[in-house]
């Protein structure tokens, strides 16, 4: 096994179709992160620019946000891959407990009055 570590990646032991799909999902991690930073610019820019009222900034950041969120639990946590069923079942679990939870806690402690 020792003998392939003094062969370049191009003569290594991955198929032709194999190099392929690790080039691709690299080439989608890598539009995902610049999509990623466009969004995060974007809110940047709708806060400080002052144009947009501040009922339309609010809710067009907190999009943004759950937007960036999905983009990040798929592409960076892996979630769309194959395989990851328990690690998929176990942070969907985390949000389903946790959003009741800060929603419960905010009324609670006052934070949001209606």
């Amino acid at each position: 096994m020792a003998e392939h570590l003094s062969q370049s990646f191009e003569k290594s032991a991955m198929t032709k179709q194999e190099r392929k799909k690790i080039d691709r999902e690299r080439n989608i991690q890598i539009t995902a992160f610049a999509f990623m930073i466009f969004i995060t610019l974007l809110a940047f820019l709708a806060v400080g620019s002052d144009v947009f009222p501040q009922n339309f900034v609010i809710p067009f950041i907190l999009l943004l946000a759950a937007v960036q969120f999905f983009l990040q639990l798929f592409y960076f946590m892996h979630l769309k891959d194959k395989n990851h069923a328990w690690p998929n079942a176990f942070m969907v679990a985390g949000i389903f407990v946790a959003t009741p939870t800060l929603i419960a806690l905010s009324l609670l402690l006052g934070v949001v009055k209606y």
